[in-house]
């Protein structure tokens, strides 16, 4: 194995998990998050030799993102089917499941483009400039989109089960 393939096996291990969380917030589907994640790192390691020398992450991250907005643009073509999750021995899940349900399920009463600032802005933690040059739009763009959906969600974490309000 070469040592740009090994560096970016590296860069995989260690970043793969957090685009995948990042474009299943995005998506709020599995298969869809998996597809848009792997489709990104395909497009990074073709551009490997060029990225690694500048910011790999940011690179594959605005990729990913930007998958996933095309994903949106094009008519659902297949129907995923229900998997039972895999369950670690000896846990109980249910009221981790229940969370994560409800924050996709929030954020999927958002727009695209609210549900792509609010990940990139504070999933990713990213300013709000470095956001607006992502996803292409001006600065006040993103802050009167960001301020809408914070917005909603804040009317929907009224209505938040117990369970979760109880985490917070």
């Amino acid at each position: 194995m070469a040592q740009g393939d090994e560096e970016f096996v590296r860069f995989v291990e260690d970043s793969s998990g957090r685009l995948l969380r990042a474009a299943y917030l995005l998506t709020g589907d599995r298969h869809r998050a998996e597809e848009a994640t792997q489709a990104a790192l395909v497009r990074t390691y073709a551009s490997w030799s060029r990225v690694r020398r500048d910011d790999a992450y940011a690179y594959t991250r605005r990729v990913m993102v930007n998958e996933a907005i095309d994903g949106w643009r094009r008519p659902l073509r297949e129907y995923a089917t229900a998997e039972v999750p895999e369950c670690p021995a000896g846990r109980d899940i249910a009221d981790e499941v229940a969370r994560r349900r409800w924050v996709v399920d929030a954020l999927s009463a958002l727009s695209a483009r609210e549900r792509a600032v609010v990940v990139l802005r504070f999933f990713f933690d990213l300013a709000e400039a470095e956001v607006a040059a992502e996803l292409n739009v001006s600065l006040g763009t993103v802050k009167s989109t960001s301020s809408r959906a914070l917005a909603k969600l804040r009317v929907t974490g009224a209505e938040a089960p117990e369970l979760v309000r109880r985490t917070r």
